[in-house]
């Protein structure tokens, strides 16, 4: 087998993890973190080392489909079928209602040249500002925040300022788990100089504050109140560089007259956090030779979060703590191109080059160089408001690329609508399993990571050049191509006779053409090129034409991109989150990220690996709230919000306070039945107009579903999903995952009030393979249960126990095992229902502690209780030893093993 490397990046999260991935020319192998690239110097985080378990080829959209009916099935098509029908139905719309009658909707995981197409057939050739970028969702506040305070959106620092900071402040980000490789650099800088120090602002303590020298744990959405609190201190003390302030910065008189009021006494009784950690967090700030701040989604998804990131950026403005090394306002980028978006305008309020819609001039600059009469001025629609308009029939024509509404909007039952009621939906997607490919009436199949090449910006403005490994399966092309081929079509009609505006044949051709629009803008990168990338490696901007190396921090002159040169105080007072606590709903709803899952799970899902270290979709609750519930873990709840409903299982978690509740925002509806964000609400912040995804009013609801289904079955995972989810919507509660390293298998667990129809009970079985061949049953139907297992050559290899399921644990530890219990064929044709013996003391699985490298919590405790200390338990289990993602919780495990025990 000829066995090839190819330098590429990483397609997860805004850090840019450069990779190498190993490959025959038709398959990918192999992948491993790319020493070479300055962003993660070969270190690479759970799910980045995982990329080649991932986009199993049966979840793949492979060939275009289309349907000419929405209650039509849809059938496989060729290309030119597929963009001549969506060309014809998108100028025919445009002609008979206008060209903001469509819409395209796209994706932080573009590429820039992906990007930079959609934007010239959005803008030059369809005439409309609607088209906005699911980095709404998560970017859109830090945007206003840099331009507002700054003058421009570009993050001024560096990763190396991780390194060389002396506090480092991470507010609203669980940098552990969002972005590992980041969090193990300054872990490392941290063990390196423990004097630094580390706050944490977070209303949770995450795997992030084990780290923290200070956790401020405040109430979800006080954020502002806090940075004015800390603003009045720093100014009380005099800890400010009076200096910076005179000869670089304006509008600290305002400022200073509203955080007047914010005193500690005051900021504490609102955030929920005591006078001396108030004191001891604005002491560190106002006293270390350098500050930087680290935030992500907890500050940007609210409903005030353009008043957080500038109240935060505020505090680095009266400190004069930007534009040195180790200092500065560093927002963490949260797609892997969602930098690259901005740049090129991606967002309906933006154009190419740090340019903004509204602005008549910028729109004429863009408009004569691409060679069209003028650009729209209607203001664009950003998401929240384009799924309103598609729901309201305004928008007849939806194009979405690369991204997955159906699971990541909020309010979900009316996104859901919307799709449903709008005349055509194109969904140009790699993942035909997507909650919203239900949705489209032409599906268009993308080439993924590892098969297309363009380029894409991280965090700290680094560009990296994406190179392809491998051919896309089937008849799958690059985004840049399809909207290259697609604008060709709508062009003849809608322009027909004049010179085509997308005459591109390879993605550089698309850079080379964008990069001019940068020239002379804050962001220049004129002088940057594939070519050049690949001669001398992923560069920062700025870059212009005559630079020989990019730029590693900004402003370090104190001049700023706005008219006066100087940056702007902003004085926004706090708001308090849109959906308060009440007597109807109680509790705060947080939502946040795993440690092995990513967004939507639309690859992450389909690698049951990345399942080991949590399984399923659980609600976390403080077991003050258990009690007060009276509910104990693993029971069911109704959890209810304004807008909808889910039923998920609780458990006790000490780590979030009595009246929160947190849920992991990944589990759609194809992994929870109704999914997290039909809780969410879609209130917006009024100018970054990005949606409060983090804080929503809900109430727990006690739910009787006596009646449940276990059922696991290994082998083809797609085939099987495919097969049994449309079954179980008949159950109340219905959850999916994947289990197993070496053998993937299906979980299902679901529950309803009463046992189904015996011909469901019997397709489900069907579909297990429980009907004929090997299989051991046992049925009661006067009680209306059952249990089957199928045993192949001595090993399990489907199960289904329905009616009641005590024995899920025992049997799912058989599989894992791959053996079979002595016990187990007595059990099976006995009217018992418990495990057998010393077994019906056996509690859930197992779960994988280290997923580098498959190691067990089991295991790591049983080594602390043989004495190991954490480099003893890296050594010999390996634990820890190479992203280090699990290193936060062996740390905590050896503390708790620590504690003395008390003795009456």
């Amino acid at each position: 087998m000829d066995r090839q490397t190819t330098a590429s990046t990483c397609c997860y999260c805004g850090v840019g993890c450069g990779v190498l991935i190993e490959h025959d020319g038709e398959r990918i192998l192999g992948v491993s973190g790319d020493p070479a690239h300055p962003a993660n110097f070969g270190k690479l985080c759970s799910k980045g080392s995982t990329l080649h378990l991932t986009g199993d080829l049966a979840a793949r959209a492979l060939h275009p489909e289309l349907r000419l009916g929405k209650h039509l099935a849809r059938s496989r098509c060729d290309w030119d079928t597929a963009l001549e029908h969506a060309a014809s139905v998108f100028a025919d719309t445009v002609a008979e209602h206008g060209p903001d009658s469509v819409a395209f909707y796209i994706s932080g995981q573009l590429l820039t040249e992906d990007y930079y197409a959609f934007n010239k057939l959005a803008r030059a050739l369809v005439g409309t500002n609607n088209i906005d970028s699911n980095s709404r969702l998560c970017m859109s506040s830090a945007v206003v925040g840099y331009k507002r305070s700054l003058g421009a959106d570009a993050p001024p620092c560096s990763y190396e300022d991780l390194e060389l900071s002396d506090c480092v402040m991470i507010v609203g980000s669980n940098m552990a788990y969002a972005h590992p490789v980041l969090f193990r650099r300054l872990e490392n800088a941290k063990s390196r100089r423990p004097q630094m120090k580390v706050i944490v602002i977070d209303p949770r303590r995450t795997d992030t504050c084990d780290l923290a020298d200070l956790h401020l744990a405040i109430l979800p959405g006080t954020d502002v109140a806090l940075f004015h609190g800390i603003l009045h201190l720093l100014v009380w003390e005099d800890w400010i560089d009076r200096d910076f302030i005179q000869a670089h910065t304006d509008g600290l008189a305002e400022l200073k007259s509203l955080v007047r009021d914010y005193t500690p006494a005051m900021v504490s009784q609102l955030c929920g956090i005591s006078v001396e950690q108030l004191q001891q967090c604005a002491e560190w700030v106002g006293t270390s030779p350098s500050f930087l701040s680290l935030w992500c989604m907890g500050l940007n998804q609210s409903t005030a979060g353009s008043a957080k990131n500038s109240a935060l950026i505020n505090l680095h403005l009266a400190t004069g703590q930007i534009g040195r090394r180790g200092a500065g306002p560093f927002s963490l980028t949260g797609q892997p191109n969602a930098m690259g978006g901005r740049e090129t305008g991606s967002l309906s309020n933006l154009l190419p080059g740090h340019r903004d819609a509204a602005n008549a001039e910028h729109r004429a600059q863009v408009a004569e160089y691409w060679g069209v009469e003028r650009l729209p001025d209607v203001p664009g629609l950003s998401a929240v408001e384009l799924f309103e308009q598609v729901r309201s029939g305004k928008i007849k024509a939806l194009w979405i690329a690369c991204t997955n509404p159906a699971q990541s909007m909020p309010d979900q039952n009316a996104v859901r609508a919307a799709l449903e009621a709008c005349p055509f939906v194109v969904l140009q997607e790699a993942f035909r399993t997507t909650e919203t490919a239900a949705f489209a009436d032409l599906l268009l199949p993308a080439a993924s990571w590892g098969e297309k090449e363009g380029s894409v910006t991280n965090s700290e403005r680094r560009i990296s050049h994406v190179r392809k490994a491998i051919s896309a399966p089937g008849d799958a092309r690059p985004d840049w191509a399809i909207t290259v081929d697609f604008a060709q079509r709508l062009e003849k009609r809608l322009r027909p006779g004049q010179p085509s505006l997308f005459a591109f044949e390879q993605p550089a051709q698309l850079f080379d053409e964008y990069k001019q629009l940068t020239r002379g803008r804050d962001l220049d990168l004129s002088g940057i090129s594939h070519a050049l990338i690949d001669r001398i490696g992923p560069q920062q901007w700025p870059f212009p034409a005559d630079a020989r190396q990019g730029t590693p921090r900004l402003y370090e002159d104190g001049i700023f991109p706005t008219d006066s040169g100087r940056a702007q105080f902003v004085a926004d007072p706090y708001r308090a989150a849109k959906e308060q606590r009440d007597a109807r709903f109680p509790l705060t709803l947080l939502t946040g990220r795993l440690r092995d899952q990513w967004h939507g799970m639309s690859r992450t899902g389909t690698a049951a690996q990345l399942f080991g270290h949590v399984g399923e979709a659980v609600l976390s609750l403080h077991p003050d709230e258990l009690r007060r519930h009276r509910l104990r873990p693993g029971d069911l709840v109704n959890l209810k919000s304004r807008r909808g409903a889910v039923i998920v299982a609780v458990e006790s978690d000490d780590s979030v306070r009595p009246g929160q509740a947190f849920l992991p925002m990944h589990w759609g509806d194809r992994f929870l039945k109704g999914g997290v964000n039909s809780l969410t609400l879609p209130a917006f912040d009024p100018l970054s107009k990005q949606p409060e995804l983090k804080h929503s009013g809900v109430r727990l609801e006690p739910v009787e579903l006596p009646w449940q289904l276990f059922a696991l079955i290994e082998g083809d995972v797609q085939r099987h999903f495919e097969a049994l989810r449309p079954l179980c919507e008949a159950f109340s509660y219905a959850s999916f995952s994947l289990i197993g390293r070496e053998r993937p298998a299906l979980l299902i667990r679901a529950a309803s009030s009463g046992a189904p129809d015996p011909l469901l009970l019997r397709e489900i079985d069907q579909c297990l393979a429980l009907i004929e061949g090997p299989v051991l049953a046992y049925d009661d139907p006067r009680r209306a249960i059952g249990k089957r297992v199928r045993i192949e050559h001595g090993r399990i290899t489907a199960i289904r126990l329905a009616g009641e399921t005590l024995a899920q644990h025992w049997l799912q530890g058989l599989w894992l095992d791959g053996r079979t219990d002595e016990q187990l064929r007595r059990w099976l044709l006995a009217p018992m229902s418990a495990p057998p013996g010393s077994a019906a003391a056996h509690g859930a699985p197992d779960k994988t502690l280290c997923n580098c490298k498959n190691v067990s919590h089991s295991a790591v405790c049983a080594g602390i209780e043989q004495g190991l200390d954490l480099p003893g338990l890296k050594d010999k289990l390996g634990c820890g030893t190479q992203c280090g993602s699990c290193v936060p919780e062996i740390k905590r495990l050896l503390a708790s093993r620590s504690q003395p025990v008390a003795v009456t």
